[in-house]
């Protein structure tokens, strides 16, 4: 369990920075299930956080990047996004059987969206969404609160993963 992850250059434009702190944490978030059985993907660990799983917090992390980037930013439809259901503020964890691999498909292609997103976007550039801040987010704080939640939550993986099965390691 020792891949190989980078850290951005040390030198680097404010955009590269960004999004190479970001792609380091998601890289991370995708180290921490290699090699989870269906069973352990799917473990409860927390016992005060009973979601708290690592096919929840992949789940999880695809809809927070699809919160920020697609909704939030964009002003795109929030009806998809179990986040902002009503129901249960835990939707967003659930997986309902679905694949620890295909979790992981969803992420990797919702982060491969968001980082579409920033490419064409200014920094300065601020959110569309007329509920949530229109007009007063800018995408570099979106950006800074995207690694600040992808880094708690890969912090989270990592007690999670030694808890199922001892696996310990950042880089």
């Amino acid at each position: 369990m020792a891949p190989s992850l980078e850290r951005p250059p040390f030198q680097a434009d404010e955009r590269t920075a960004l999004i190479g702190w970001l792609d380091l944490q998601r890289q991370i978030l995708r180290w921490k299930c290699e090699g989870l059985s269906e069973e352990d993907a799917r473990r409860s660990v927390v016992p005060t956080s009973p979601a708290m799983t690592m096919a929840g917090l992949i789940s999880h992390m695809r809809w927070v990047e699809h919160t920020w980037l697609e909704v939030l930013f964009l002003g795109g439809d929030e009806s998809v996004n179990p986040s902002f259901g009503e129901s249960d503020e835990d939707d967003d964890w659930r997986t309902d059987g679905v694949p620890l691999q295909q979790l992981l498909v969803d992420y990797e292609s919702q982060c491969a969206r968001s980082n579409e997103i920033v490419a064409t976007a200014s920094l300065d550039d601020t959110g569309r969404h007329p509920k949530y801040g229109d007009g007063k987010i800018d995408l570099r704080w979106m950006l800074i609160h995207l690694i600040e939640e992808t880094g708690r939550h890969a912090g989270h993986a990592d007690i999670v993963r030694e808890l199922i099965d001892g696996s310990k390691g950042y880089y």
